[in-house]
């Protein structure tokens, strides 16, 4: 996969500079130039406190705990992986489509921000994912700065090149999303990757150590990173191209990979390296030089598949396909033809991906199918609008176009996945895209369903919102995002049946929202959530709407119900619920919602009995708009929620353990804390300030990025399986009654001095206790101070000194405490060990130091400085700088053996240290 842009995630391409003659005859695929995300402003930016993701080193890796994990506690996923139903063709939108074929998807998660991953945000214009159903991996294609790096050193005005920080080689999932994938059966991978240009002096090799039992302490990390974070697998990117991977390390790489599968996590390869020479060279296919890293004949299974690079064709995708029969794999589980994303248009402009040349002759996909950039749909707007300095993909007013283009992808560019396939006769122009050179996901892949036993219930909500409604009323006016919360997308979009004009269908997000053109229906906003199902146009004969591929049992207490709002004039229209059941799927039995066709007021819930259906078996449903017999101009129909129930699902007992865990003043941030309900009785908890929605997520804890009011009642309510909440939890605060203003300042010697104001009602008896603990270290560091009343200042001694997080606690005798965080005085950094440095036929080679916090390593030659290359530009600097420095440059001749050498590194605080080489 090759790069030329910027330097932000996975899977870089080599460039034509540094083709060999091994690759001679390849056409290598052109390079990715979807934008970052850039971080947002004003009430959008991140909270100061607010916990984000970062990426790792292998000495990081190696030094994992979750208590050393900045934010580890609050960046966990908890939604277990939820089974899927077993296939069933007849509900398929191409029932002759095999559903074996399996997907891997790479994408971003809310985007590929560097210091701005996070779980959620109060910010509309996310990228957020809404096609779980054609999806069975979902890995992360990200950028993520390593743990530590000052976000100073990030300037997103200055030109891609001039990222001059270190990014880590693993990204792990952001929590929400792997919430989201396990909830609709879909596996998250993370992603390990390993290039010279991104990840700079970083190699293999330091993630390849071993111990002296011969066994990999990284790999045992890596185990228990993914069962504490709940994700499932890892990706390995390996394009280290100048030097590949040494033969000798060959099978050691495939030993590391085989651990990570024997312990249950799942492994995919990417096609990049031979096999027998350990070089850089793409195969396009699955054959002899790459699969022994799937496969290999003396160690046995050691990945379960193999993303293939993109330079295919029908003839290699056959032999890919017989070449995994020869060995005895299934191709459909182990090779996946890779796809470059949603950007040019959907057509690359060298190399069309056409999906067409992995049909066998039965029109059946002969191996599975891997995507990189499926977000490109949004980041690359502007490149497609032509302007990449714009940045109109984190505006509101331009997201409507992002979901056009998502569903061109994804469904084909007449966004109807019963006819998904390339056509010239769409026009999708208004949103910067063609379908002339693309066929859609839905033409290969068959939609898949978690949703089966008798309850279930949706309010069409995509994760993200202008408002936040509750029972149609807004109950909190800031725009949002948050895939936690995101319900199972409607399986199909659109599939409506009509013999004459069909209805348009979109996502109604409120009055405030920009729909384009396209679109003209009245934007009444959601019942419960960020956004309601909307369907209008001319009404002239019978529409119905395919929703959901289901796997419902029906009994004698079963009921639907279905919450609508008709903002269109009273007319002759009925509006049905069809229901296809599993022994007669050709049928839609049509079920009629009373009064359908009368102008609502609002929203309207009506009740509908099911029983005459009990011992059926749903196998999918939807909605059907019948004008009966007349045409109905503007028509206009939005659904808020749909439930089936049965009265099984038992409603949630009231949350326990509902506390405050830090009241972070200062910045009005708040985290609370709960007990968590197994997942089978209780699918997530949401939270109020002063009954006003603040967000929710299936955990036990929460970060609330702005407190509204310093005094009033936090509550919280369990949902359970039916959308049944329970009885609220209600925790008064009064802020106001504790210390305001609280300020940290540290003397030369590293001594805190902190003062703060003392509340107006301050109890006239009670002492004044500080506490501060470092955080993430695996020995923390407790201070603890008394004072007298009425005491608005003190000096901490005897701290630290070497930068660590550190947590203060400040509380008026037993009241709960204040707290705000910062990081400790750093006056102190050890040298570069001499032990790091080997010498061979007079060349130096530098190892990468084990410190947390170093920065840069100036080398003095007779005390002048050695200047060092760095990746992407030719431009070179008087210093070893950490992440951009290339491998290569970390080995050095001096000029004459008689030289003086000495090593100065220094931290991120500046401070500096000396080693005498000689």
């Amino acid at each position: 996969m090759t790069r030329k842009h910027k330097p932000k995630g996975l899977i870089p391409k080599v460039t034509a500079m540094v083709l060999t003659s091994a690759l001679l005859g390849q056409v290598i695929a052109s390079s990715v130039s979807a934008g970052d995300t850039l971080p947002y402003t004003g009430d959008s930016a991140k909270g100061v406190n607010q916990p984000y993701q970062h990426g790792y080193t292998a000495a990081q890796i190696l030094n994992w705990t979750p208590e050393s994990d900045i934010h580890g506690d609050l960046l966990r996923a908890h939604v277990p992986l939820q089974p899927r139903n077993d296939a069933f063709a007849a509900t398929q939108a191409y029932p002759e489509l095999s559903p074996d074929t399996q997907l891997f998807t790479m994408s971003g998660d809310y985007g590929n921000s560097f210091f701005d991953s996070t779980p959620y945000t109060n910010e509309f214009s996310e990228y957020l994912f809404n096609y779980w159903q054609y999806t069975d991996y979902y890995s992360y294609w990200h950028g993520m700065a390593s743990a530590g790096v000052p976000e100073e050193l990030y300037d997103p005005n200055k030109e891609w090149t001039e990222k001059y920080f270190e990014f880590g080689i693993l990204n792990i999932p952001n929590p929400a999303y792997t919430n989201a994938a396990h909830k609709n059966g879909v596996r998250s991978i993370a992603n390990i990757f390993f290039s010279d240009n991104d990840r700079g002096p970083q190699t293999y090799k330091q993630m390849l150590v071993q111990d002296e039992q011969g066994n990999f302490p990284v790999a045992a990390k890596l185990v228990e990173m993914a069962k504490y974070y709940n994700y499932d697998g890892y990706f390995f990117n390996q394009e280290e191209v100048a030097k590949g991977v040494a033969p000798e390390d060959i099978a050691s790489y495939k030993k590391f990979m085989k651990y990570l599968r024997d312990e249950g996590l799942y492994v995919q390869w990417y096609d990049s390296t031979i096999n027998t020479t350990g070089k850089i060279q793409y195969q396009n296919q699955f054959n002899g030089l790459n699969s022994p890293f799937v496969q290999d004949s003396a160690l046995g299974r050691v990945s379960d598949s193999i993303f293939l690079n993109y330079v295919w064709n029908h003839d290699m995708l056959r032999d890919s396909r017989d070449h995994a029969l020869g060995l005895g794999l299934d191709p459909l589980e182990t090779v996946f033809a890779g796809i470059e994303g949603g950007n040019d248009q959907f057509g690359r402009w060298k190399q069309l991906y056409d999906l067409r040349n992995n049909l066998d002759e039965n029109g059946q996909p002969m191996n599975s199918i891997a995507t990189l950039g499926a977000d490109f749909t949004h980041n690359a707007l502007d490149e497609e609008m032509g302007d990449g300095s714009t940045n109109h993909r984190a505006e509101d007013k331009y997201q409507w176009m992002t979901f056009v283009r998502d569903r061109a992808w994804w469904s084909g560019p007449n966004q109807d996945p019963t006819n998904a396939r390339r056509t010239t006769s769409v026009d999708l122009s208004d949103v910067y895209a063609s379908g002339a050179k693309w066929d859609g996901i839905a033409a290969y892949l068959t939609e898949r369903s978690v949703i089966h036993g008798s309850n279930f219930v949706t309010n069409f909500n995509t994760g993200h919102g202008l408002k936040y409604y509750e029972g149609g009323i807004v109950s909190n006016a800031t725009e949002w995002s948050n895939i936690n919360i995101q319900d199972i997308p409607v399986t199909w979009q659109w599939w409506m049946d009509s013999q004459g004009d069909k209805l348009t269908v979109d996502f109604d997000y409120g009055p405030t929202y920009e729909k384009g053109a396209r679109y003209t229906y009245d934007s009444v906003g959601a019942f419960t959530g960020g956004s309601s199902l909307v369907v209008n146009g001319s009404l002239n004969t019978d529409n119905f709407l395919r929703l959901y591929k289901t796997d419902l049992s029906i009994n004698a207490q079963s009921k639907l119900e279905l919450t609508y709002n008709k903002p269109s004039v009273n007319d002759a229209s009925s509006m049905y619920v069809g229901l296809i059941f599993e022994d007669e799927p050709t049928k839609v039995v049509k079920v009629k919602v009373p009064d359908s066709g009368q102008h609502t007021a609002g929203w309207k819930t009506t009740s509908l009995d099911l029983s005459a259906y009990q011992g059926k078996t749903v196998a999918a449903f939807g909605l059907s708009f019948n004008p009966n017999g007349t045409t109905i101009e503007k028509y206009q129909m939005n659904i808020g929620e749909i439930r089936i129930s049965d009265g099984s699902a038992a409603k949630p007992n009231a949350p326990t353990g509902f506390h405050i865990a830090k009241a972070l003043t200062n910045t009005d941030e708040l985290v609370v804390e709960w007990d968590i309900e197994d997942y089978s009785k209780v699918k997530q908890y949401n939270l109020y300030e002063n009954g006003a929605y603040v967000g929710g997520v299936y955990d036990s804890t929460f970060y609330i990025k702005s407190l509204k009011h310093p005094a009033g009642e936090l509550s919280i309510r369990a949902v359970g399986a039916d959308g049944t909440e329970s009885e609220a939890t209600v925790l008064s605060y009064d802020l106001n009654a504790a210390v305001q203003d609280i300020d940290v300042k540290f003397k030369n010697n590293g001594d805190a001095i902190v003062s703060w104001k003392n509340p107006k009602k301050n109890p006239s008896k009670e002492t004044i206790q500080l506490t501060l603990q470092t955080e993430y270290t695996k020995e923390p560091f407790t201070k603890t101070l008394q004072l007298k009343k009425g005491k608005q200042s003190a000096i901490l001694t005897g701290l630290p000194t070497n930068g660590e997080h550190y947590v203060l606690d400040i509380a008026i005798g037993k009241q709960n405490p204040v707290t705000t965080t910062g990081q400790l005085a750093d006056t102190q950094i050890t040298p570069y060990a001499k032990e790091k440095v080997t010498v061979k036929d007079g060349k130096y080679t530098l190892a990468l130091p084990d410190l947390e916090d170093w920065y840069k390593i100036y080398v003095y030659e007779n005390e002048v400085a050695r200047e060092f290359g760095v990746t992407y530009v030719s431009q070179k600097f008087p210093y070893i700088i950490r992440g951009r420095t290339k491998l290569s440059e970390m080995t050095f001749t001096p000029a004459s053996s008689t030289s003086s050498l000495k090593l100065v590194i220094e931290d991120y605080a500046g401070n500096k240290a000396t080693t005498i080489l000689r």
